[in-house]
């Protein structure tokens, strides 16, 4: 894809028009720069790991104890490819530039960088800046992302949730899991009596529902929670049909960024491309809060903006 794409641009520099020889002299240039060849090694080293739990995560029918098993092991990935990786990346990078006819740096000399310099930062070699600046920088990134989104808390209250799960006809039923995840999770939502008749309402569940016909065949915990309505187990095993509830709402967690991704596409139209993030991301507040949003006053809005400092302008009489 490399050679094709440097091979295309060069055809453009030759026998281009005017324009186009311009966009493709300083695309070949950036193509064949080694910045941009050790990014793209960063970038697929890193998304080579992730992309199996990506995969996994999109599933419509997800395995959460495997999917959660890649959590670990990618999170372990990519450690291991910050604090060992270096090395073989960077070998890799020259052996890439070497075959193609990309300059490499001397990694010992003084990186020199307009913004650092204007901003009188120290100076680095061009190997911490490579190594630091880049490769840490952006595996540092991938590691956060991936505890705040799978937190070892979340993690295990995924994994406790499995034993509510009906699939292959509740093979993944554990009584002991399913009073911990009560405990640990929802200990607000249960007294301490309920607790304790909840232990003797599962061994009843245990011997009935994975037994009754009619809860063959059933893949989810939102179809498992119709079921018991339908057939008034709901009644029979209240407290049960209670946690399974509280665990259905996890997945609401998700509807923000999926409210944000539509916003995002009736907002960021074609004439509004060049909109910046800070802006972007204000106006999509507003857009996605317009229920919140209605109840600010033009009035309100002219006092923050006065409170927020002095002005010269007068907004209103």
């Amino acid at each position: 894809m490399f050679n094709a794409t440097t091979s295309v641009l060069e055809d453009l520099v030759v026998n281009g028009t005017g324009s186009q020889r311009g966009d493709a002299t300083y695309a070949f240039r950036v193509l064949m720069s080694f910045e941009f060849v050790f990014i793209l090694h960063v970038m697929k080293e890193i998304m080579g790991i992730t992309d199996k739990l990506c995969q996994a995560l999109q599933q419509k029918n997800q395995d959460i104890v495997n999917a959660m098993c890649l959590v670990s092991s990618t999170k372990s990935l990519i450690q291991k490819l910050r604090d060992f990786g270096w090395d073989s990346l960077l070998e890799n990078v020259n052996s890439f530039c070497n075959s193609r006819g990309v300059p490499i740096p001397d990694m010992s000399a003084t990186y020199s960088d307009i913004i650092r310099t204007r901003l009188k930062k120290d100076s680095v070699t061009v190997e911490h800046h490579y190594r630091v600046d880049i490769f840490t920088a952006a595996i540092d990134y991938q590691l956060k992302e991936l505890n705040s989104r799978f937190s070892e808390q979340s993690t295990e209250l995924l994994m406790l949730s499995v034993a509510l799960d009906p699939k292959d006809a509740f093979k993944s039923f554990n009584a002991c899991d399913i009073c911990s995840l009560a405990k640990k999770f929802y200990s607000s939502d249960f007294s301490d009596q309920e607790m304790i008749h909840m232990e003797y309402e599962l061994q009843h569940y245990e011997f009935d529902v994975p037994k009754d016909p009619k809860f063959h065949n059933l893949s989810t915990l939102g179809e498992l929670c119709q079921k018991l309505v339908e057939v008034g187990k709901s009644n029979v095993y209240p407290l049960i049909d209670r946690l399974i509830r509280l665990v259905l709402t996890l997945p609401v967690s998700t509807a923000t960024t999926e409210r944000a991704f539509s916003a995002m596409k009736i907002i960021k139209t074609s004439l509004r491309n060049k909109m910046e993030d800070g802006f972007l991301t204000d106006y999509m507040i507003v857009y996605i809060e317009k229920e919140i949003a209605r109840r600010f006053t033009t009035d309100m809005i002219i006092d923050d903006f006065y409170f927020m400092k002095q002005r010269r302008a007068q907004l209103k009489k």
